[in-house]
């Protein structure tokens, strides 16, 4: 039995972390040209993807007196607000058989417009004339949905060709489709959340009623607006007319009604744009507590030395925390007990928040039997997940927003785990952030397996935004851990068959099979299915969180908090 007769040591006073950094460490230096690495690696093919359609493709954008997606932006937002954006991934590495679709062929993000926060969702009509891909609809509806979600204004700047025609099938139908681009329109209007349309090119066909369920409309000269082209109108009912005719901007400015400003070109519509929003009201915000920001003690740039993307070796995750929170300070939360998962409280930008953490470390814990046991880092154990849970209620109950910071492995197996009711206290730590009323951000640092992921708000449990570092790896299970599953499932199949592998077969099947699992679970997968908003640079970690605060603080509405049936 442990001796409890030794008086403890005298606690500090202050709340601020100290950090046992050693940057002058090899493994220290290893790891920041690792990470080094992985930054570079995302920022040039981010780089890549906002060439959008390439040369030529702007070259034509140009020839029509237009001007590209991210040519408009630049001049809607504020002199030198840069957009944050979301998605740029989306649809990256697919439809290669259709030549590709950066970025899905749309630009989504939030941006300032007279110091005012907006969503903006904008056609790049270099690619496929900015025709909807089944990730296009997807991408816009994920910005939409963040928009509900956070009430942020919204303006979209249209210029497509309507749905993707040869992949109709996967674009028109589902409630992630198409459709729910508009149904989003007439819901973001009910709730009161502005929303403001410029047609600065081509919208057609089902695209078209976009723009009309929005508060303002506005035109440019040159722009197409109709249910259906010419073309089809001479197939469909045998008249002939001309586009301008058809659904020109002169004559839905002055036949139609439909659009309330017509403008020259580009230039005078963003202009216009940017008048309208410098007269819009101010409504209530949420009731979040913010006090002045102040930064970190430390240096964001140590962040890169901090972790380690080898899961064989630790690292203290309040090294990282240190580097992310107003003064360094963190009020943590049952420190003695459950360690593998952190819990406390901070400020971010300024912002109160409940920051729930995989520590990396290895610890020793004394179980309720007076048992000595070594917890692993990165794996939820039963008292972690129980101390999670009642952090997570407390923060609901007290109105402060969560902030996840991943590293897991999952949840702790075997009989001891089983013994001490691991499924029970994972299904509270679950109910909890399921019915979580406070806004949920999620960063994925490193690993993000199985259900662990899913306890630590993953992707299915709404979190109002998902970033992810570059050493992100997010999957059911390690890639080690599911070749191995999944080769020794192939070999028994075989063995069956009457067939059986060599050494050398088997590890040529382990290899292939390691190889396609390890792609999957790289984080650019997950951002073009947009599992993932953001892959961020760590040292944008800090700025990426308060962005997300500063959208959610625009809803003013937390609902009730329940749990339902609790498992005790």
């Amino acid at each position: 039995m442990p001796d409890r007769t030794q008086p403890s040591p005298p606690r500090p006073k202050s709340n601020m972390l100290e950090s046992r950094l050693d940057p002058t460490s090899a493994r220290f230096e290893k790891n920041m040209r690792a990470m080094a690495e992985l930054v570079s690696r995302v920022h040039n093919e981010e780089e890549k993807i906002r060439e959008g359609g390439g040369p030529k493709a702007i070259e034509g954008q140009h020839a029509k007196g237009r001007l590209t997606a991210r040519e408009r932006l630049a001049l809607l937002l504020d002199p030198g607000e840069q957009l944050f954006e979301i998605g740029i991934y989306a649809a990256n590495g697919m439809y290669e058989e259709w030549g590709g679709a950066p970025a899905a062929g749309v630009i989504t993000g939030m941006g300032r417009i007279h110091g005012r926060l907006f969503m903006l969702i904008v056609n790049d009509a270099t690619v496929k004339a900015g025709a909807f891909f089944p990730l296009t609809a997807k991408k816009v509806i994920r910005a939409q949905n963040i928009a509900i979600e956070n009430h942020i204004p919204t303006i979209y700047l249209v210029d497509s060709a309507g749905v993707f025609l040869p992949l109709q099938e996967d674009v028109f139908p589902d409630t992630d489709d198409f459709g729910r681009v508009f149904r989003n329109n007439a819901v973001m209007s009910a709730m009161g959340i502005p929303q403001m349309t410029a047609i600065m090119g081509m919208c057609v066909a089902g695209g078209a009623y976009l723009p009309v369920m929005c508060d303002h409309i506005l035109m440019t000269d040159g722009s197409g607006l109709f249910l259906a082209g010419p073309a089809l109108v001479q197939a469909a009912i045998g008249q002939q007319t001309s586009a301008e005719e058809l659904g020109g901007a002169k004559m839905h400015a002055s036949i139609s009604g439909t659009v309330d400003f017509r403008e020259p070109n580009d230039e005078a519509c963003l202009l216009r744009i940017r008048s309208l929003v410098e007269k819009m009201g101010h409504r209530r915000s949420a009731p979040f507590d913010r006090r002045k920001s102040e930064p970190p003690a430390f240096a964001a740039e140590e962040l890169y030395g901090i972790f380690e993307s080898d899961p064989a070796r630790t690292y203290d995750m309040k090294e990282v925390i240190a580097r992310i929170v107003d003064g360094s300070r963190f009020d943590e939360y049952r420190s003695e007990y459950g360690e593998t998962v952190l819990c406390g409280y901070a400020r971010i930008g300024g912002f109160a928040v409940g920051i729930v953490a995989n520590q990396k470390t290895h610890v020793q814990q004394i179980d309720r039997a007076g048992n000595k046991r070594r917890e692993f880092g990165g794996v939820i154990y039963t008292e972690s997940a129980e101390k999670a849970a009642r952090f997570i209620m407390d923060c609901n109950q007290n109105l402060v927003p969560l902030v996840f910071l991943h590293d897991v492995n999952g949840f702790m197996v075997g009989r001891d785990a089983e013994w001490s009711g691991i499924i029970r206290a994972g299904t509270k730590m679950v109910n909890a952030v399921s019915n979580s009323v406070v806004p949920k951000i999620t960063i994925i640092l490193g690993g993000s397996f199985g259900a662990g992921h899913y306890a630590m708000c993953g992707k299915a449990y709404d979190p109002r935004f998902l970033f992810a570092w570059p050493s992100a790896r997010y999957s059911v299970m390690s890639g080690e851990s599911a070749a191995g599953t999944l080769v020794e499932i192939k070999i028994k199949q075989l063995e069956r068959g009457g067939k059986k592998l060599s050494d050398e077969e088997r590890k040529k099947l382990y290899d292939e099979v390691k190889a396609t699992y390890d792609e999957q679970m790289d984080p650019r997968y997950g951002a073009a299915r947009l599992w993932i908003d953001k892959i961020i640079d760590p040292l944008d970690t800090r700025p990426a969180i308060i962005e997300a605060l500063e959208a959610a603080s625009l809803n003013p509405d937390v609902p009730e908090f329940k749990v339902g049936v609790l498992q005790t």
